[in-house]
């Protein structure tokens, strides 16, 4: 059988040199308060069989570890709370930004779509936050490209969807639901590393506390609306205490985010999905308590998660 082949976002990219104006770097302004974020759709692809991810050492020295090692001992301590902020950058962009602190865990869920049903019997967490997890939600937010983009692998509860790849910027979500971002092939998985879930997205936006040269590419970040430049997108990136920072705006460039994530103490971090339908934010006040979408434009309802979305997302909950 004859098995047709459409490039997906890495091979497009990769496959020819784009001449275009870099834009130039954007200073950010001032910060205020409040917070957000948001996902993209596609049918399912058929079911791969496909073993847990070994945790075998990572490829790369020490010397060339970019993450920032979870300091599980100190965020234990602390209740598990969201902080929300909003930055204005020197273009005019507003940008959400959402820290998770505490002893907060993190669930990566299968959507309605994307993944999609051919996996639903091989995972527990899906397109609805309810069940167990809604007494202890604190926030959810959106996942990254569509699989078919092949922006990047997938592995969710042991079950690996998509083949991961070398060098791409992944969530990481361990047995114990604790997360931590890493470059797969580089510094991930770690020695020993107990991984439960991966969800890539493309390469680093931030890495050693700083917007890679890729983040001013705005055109190297994924397919706009009309091929815009400013478009709704979303990030995420890692302080070097271990606390996982979300940052969105309904119109923004990848440099804007890179840059507010870095102010925001992120060692490294990477974007999530891009365009009107799929970014998006809900946090709570307390764990298990009303939600709201904090991002301001934001498309869909704070309750989306909850009555059940078409694309992978990322639960935030207190400890159970």
């Amino acid at each position: 059988m004859l098995l047709s082949w459409s490039p997906g976002i890495l091979e497009r990219v990769t496959a020819r040199l784009v001449r275009r104006r870099t834009p130039i770097a954007r200073a950010l302004g001032m910060l205020t308060c409040l917070a957000a974020a948001a996902c993209t759709s596609s049918p399912p692809v058929p079911p791969v069989a496909s073993p847990p991810t070994s945790a075998a050492p990572a490829t790369s020295a020490a010397s060339s570890i970019r993450t920032a090692t979870p300091t599980a001992s100190v965020a234990d301590r602390l209740p598990p709370h969201v902080i929300v902020s909003r930055m204005r950058t020197a273009d005019g962009s507003v940008v959400t930004v959402a820290v998770f602190r505490g002893s907060v865990r993190y669930v990566l869920h299968n959507g309605s779509r994307d993944p999609g049903p051919a996996y639903a019997a091989l995972v527990r967490a899906g397109p609805a936050d309810s069940g167990t997890e809604r007494p202890r939600l604190l926030a959810a937010f959106n996942g990254g490209f569509l699989l078919r983009s092949r922006a990047g692998g997938y592995e969710q509860e042991g079950h690996v969807l998509r083949a991961l790849r070398h060098g791409l910027a992944s969530l990481i979500i361990d047995w114990s639901g604790q997360a931590r971002i890493g470059v797969w092939g580089v510094d991930a998985p770690a020695p020993g590393e107990a991984v439960y879930s991966v969800r890539q997205n493309l390469w680093p936006l931030v890495e050693e506390g700083q917007p890679t040269a890729e983040a001013a590419r705005w055109w190297r970040w994924g397919g706009t609306v009309g091929h815009a430049e400013y478009v709704p997108r979303s990030a995420l990136g890692q302080d070097a205490s271990g606390d996982l920072i979300y940052a969105a705006s309904m119109s923004t460039v990848p440099e804007d985010l890179a840059q507010v994530l870095a102010r925001s103490g992120a060692r490294i971090a990477m974007e999530l999905d891009i365009n009107p339908e799929w970014v998006q934010l809900a946090i709570a006040h307390t764990a298990g308590g009303p939600l709201r979408a904090p991002i301001p434009g934001q498309v869909r309802p704070a309750t989306q998660y909850l009555t059940g979305w078409t694309r992978d997302f990322v639960t935030v909950l207190a400890p159970g």
